[in-house]
């Protein structure tokens, strides 16, 4: 995934869910479809019920539980579903494969067994390019893309340097995960507005992770950005943090239909720390839609 290229490289300048399957949609049968894809369990939670669906993605060593107030607020009037990617949360582990390719594939199974149709795509950072790719698997089912503190700097090639030091990252992560995964977020993708609760939370979820899948979800597949873009044919919504630019060049040069919403003085995680504020842009957004 070439997202988290960058997200490592930065973070290496400064060193460097449990949400239950409770809430059974109205559109949901007593009991709940049990979703696998190619034999491995994907946790998810469906609520609300209508003719859009907002299907959201967590990012990296999440899980579906930090949707929960987006949930709370868009199934009055949506049909919403929060998944646990595989790897994290409740969803299964039994496989080998951990990249861009394989997650788009488990978002699209999600779509395809609950017979979703008019799909919004809501992904958080490393989801970023997994809702993407779903988008680019199911042009007939999706109708929009929102993308959370993601494709900040859309089109950047990294240099031998950035590709060196992202190895030394990456071997570093294998042996100390913990260590490297906590001075990742308390150096970088925390504000000094957020809570010290939401970080704490944060920090437990992270560093319960499994460290060899979460190692693996963050290692360079050469997913290419600009082309999925290109080839979704659709206009990319950003909800994005402005504690860290986002570079817009890559857009414009590639001609990519785009807005950006920001959300001033949060971190990397915006849903959680101004839940408010986010519900009100992605409302906004899906009026457009």
């Amino acid at each position: 995934m070439k997202a988290p290229i960058l997200f490592v490289i930065c973070i290496l300048s400064v060193l460097q869910f449990s949400c239950s399957n409770k809430h059974k949609g109205s559109t949901a049968n007593d009991k709940p479809i049990k979703i696998s894809d190619q034999g491995v369990n994907i946790a998810y939670s469906d609520s609300g019920k209508g003719d859009t669906t907002l299907l959201f993605v967590h990012g990296w060593g999440l899980n579906r539980s930090y949707w929960s107030n987006q949930a709370n607020y868009f199934n009055k009037k949506y049909r919403v579903i929060t998944i646990d990617l595989p790897g994290f949360g409740q969803s299964g582990k039994n496989r080998a494969v951990w990249n861009t390719e394989a997650y788009g594939r488990d978002v699209d199974t999600v779509i395809s067994q609950l017979h979703l149709k008019n799909v919004v795509l809501i992904g958080h950072s490393m989801a970023g390019d997994i809702v993407l790719q779903a988008a680019v698997n199911a042009p007939d089912k999706v109708i929009g893309l929102v993308g959370v503190d993601n494709f900040k700097n859309m089109g950047h090639i990294a240099t031998p340097q950035e590709k060196k030091e992202y190895t030394v990252t990456i071997n570093e992560m294998k042996h100390h995960f913990k260590q490297v995964a906590t001075q990742w977020f308390n150096q970088n993708l925390f504000y000094k507005t957020t809570a010290d609760s939401i970080k704490m939370r944060i920090l437990n979820d992270i560093t319960k992770a499994d460290s060899l899948i979460a190692t693996a979800c963050i290692q360079d597949d050469n997913f290419d950005e600009t082309k999925q873009l290109i080839s979704s044919k659709k206009k990319l919504y950003l909800i994005n943090s402005d504690y860290t630019s986002t570079d817009t060049t890559g857009l414009k040069t590639n001609h990519i239909p785009y807005q950006v919403f920001y959300i001033h003085s949060t971190g990397h995680f915006p849903m959680v720390e101004k839940p408010k504020e986010f519900n009100t842009a992605l409302s906004d957004i899906l009026t457009k839609l």
